[in-house]
């Protein structure tokens, strides 16, 4: 059976615990959690608790349907304390649930590409640097 919203959002607070995936604010009276959708039920996304995260509301509504590692780098350019590994995890975690399951062609291209840039942004640097040292 599937879970509803409600559910999903529960699950999803104690998998990953009681923090914003993008501003990292503890959830309480002021800070509302919201089912997040990682990759965008515009762009395909399923409404799969693989897809999901708990995000605060200001978050969940600013980022609209900025991809999640744009988002991700915006919300670092504001100061705030993104959670990277929590994000990894749940697009990894989707990838393989749509490997397992089938379907979500439209989703598929999209999640891979926001998987490549991610972990793109863990690579050590190239470029000038890296050439410079002495050999």
């Amino acid at each position: 059976m599937a879970l509803d919203r409600a559910a999903r959002l529960r699950v999803a607070v104690e998998r990953d615990g009681p923090t914003c995936v993008w501003c990292g604010r503890a959830f309480g009276p002021q800070v509302v959690p919201t089912t997040e959708h990682v990759v965008p039920r515009v762009k395909g996304g399923p409404s799969w608790l693989e897809n999901e995260v708990a995000a605060c509301r200001r978050c969940n509504s600013e980022r609209g349907h900025t991809a999640p590692v744009p988002w991700l780098e915006e919300c670092e350019r504001r100061g705030w304390t993104p959670d990277e590994l929590r994000l990894d995890r749940v697009l990894t975690a989707l990838d393989g649930a749509i490997a397992e399951r089938g379907g979500q062609r439209r989703a598929r291209p999209y999640l891979e590409a926001q998987l490549r840039r991610l972990r793109r942004r863990g690579d050590p640097p190239t470029g000038q640097a890296a050439r410079s040292r002495p050999a």
